[in-house]
C-alpha cells in the first residue's frame, strides 16, 4: 500500500468535485431545502484554526443534510466593510480594496485547500457594489415604510478617527487606534 500523499490526493478529489459542481445549489422543487451560512470572515488577514473550525461545522451539516437527498446552499461571504479591512490597510500603506480583494482572494485559496462542501458561485464580498447596492434600497424600503428612525443616543466617538467605536475599540475610555478620550 502507497503512502497517503495529502497534496495529491486531495487536490485530486477537489479538482473532481468543482468539475462535478457537486456542492452547486440548483433549482430542484421535488427536493427539500436546507441553507447553511456561518458568519462571513473578515478579510483583513489570513484564514486561521478558528475559520477551520467554523466552516467545518457548517460543512458537517451540508454534507450531512446532502446525504439525506436535501438541496442544500452553502454560500460563502466576506465581511469586508468596516475598521479592521481600512486599519490594515492603512497599516500596510495600501488601499483599502486592493488590500480587501488581495486578502479575499489569498483567504478563498486556503479554505478551498480545506475542502469544504461551500457553493463559491454564490459569493459576495459586502464592499462589492453589487451587495452593498441591495442592502441600500432594502435601507430606503425600511425608511419608506416606517420601520427606520432616528433619535440620539450615547456612543463611543473616536475625536481623532472622527468615527464611532464599537465598545470592543475602546481601551480604558480611550479609541483603540488613536488613544484619544
Amino acid at each position: 500500500m502507497s503512502r497517503y500523499n495529502p497534496k495529491v490526493t486531495e487536490a485530486k478529489w477537489q479538482r473532481q468535485w468543482d468539475e462535478a459542481a457537486l456542492f452547486r445549489a440548483e433549482q430542484t422543487p421535488d427536493k427539500p431545502k436546507y441553507y447553511v451560512l456561518e458568519m462571513f470572515p473578515y478579510p483583513s488577514g489570513r484564514i486561521h484554526m478558528g475559520h477551520v473550525r467554523n466552516y467545518t461545522i457548517g460543512d458537517v451539516l451540508s454534507r450531512f443534510y446532502m446525504s439525506r437527498g436535501y438541496n442544500v446552499l452553502h454560500p460563502m461571504g466576506w465581511d469586508a466593510f468596516g475598521m479592521p479591512a481600512e486599519n490594515a490597510a492603512m497599516e500596510k500603506g495600501t488601499h483599502p480594496a486592493d488590500w480587501t480583494y488581495d486578502n479575499i482572494a489569498a483567504m478563498r485559496t486556503q479554505l478551498k485547500q480545506v475542502g469544504l462542501a461551500i457553493d463559491w458561485s454564490r459569493e459576495i464580498a459586502t464592499c462589492d457594489p453589487s451587495y452593498y447596492g441591495h442592502e441600500q434600497a432594502l435601507f430606503l424600503d425600511f425608511m419608506e415604510a416606517g420601520l427606520v428612525y432616528r433619535r440620539e443616543s450615547w456612543v463611543n466617538w473616536d475625536p481623532v478617527d472622527q468615527t464611532v467605536l464599537a465598545n470592543e475599540q475602546v481601551i480604558d475610555g480611550c479609541g483603540w487606534r488613536s488613544g484619544a478620550r
